[in-house]
């Protein structure tokens, strides 16, 4: 037999992946983000405790840049989660299985998640 060259099924090129199957990725990348956030956070809390050059440090990791964007992240990863999560307890309850309506409130936790997490850092800047 001739070894014949056939595209992978489905094709990686024509596939078109749903909101939906995003949104459920998204939320296990998300859960381990938090995960990872929570151990950032009790660095920051812990260095608080440990006397002011430890939460200077933090401070300046944290305040920079870098530290900045990955705040934001972690932000995003907590309000998508908490936004999916909200939608996964509603079909809990037998409500949204519907495709049109999954789509839509797919894409109603991803738009929520953006303004909330753009709304908490407005917040913190005018706020400090």
């Amino acid at each position: 037999m001739a070894n014949v060259e056939r595209p992978l099924s489905p094709h990686l090129q024509i596939y078109r992946w749903p909101i939906t199957m995003v949104l459920s990725i998204l939320h296990r990348v998300t859960g381990v983000g938090l995960g990872l956030g929570t151990l950032l956070l009790t660095w920051w809390l812990a260095a608080a405790a440990a006397g002011p050059e430890h939460y200077a440090t933090a401070q300046a990791v944290l305040g920079s840049w870098f530290g900045r964007l990955v705040l934001f992240g972690f932000t995003w990863a907590l309000f998508l989660h908490l936004c999916n999560g909200i939608r996964h307890l509603f079909w809990d309850m037998g409500y949204g299985y519907e495709i049109k309506t999954a789509d839509r409130t797919a894409w109603i936790a991803l738009a929520a998640s953006l303004v909330l997490t753009i709304l908490a850092f407005a917040l913190a800047y005018f706020w400090y």
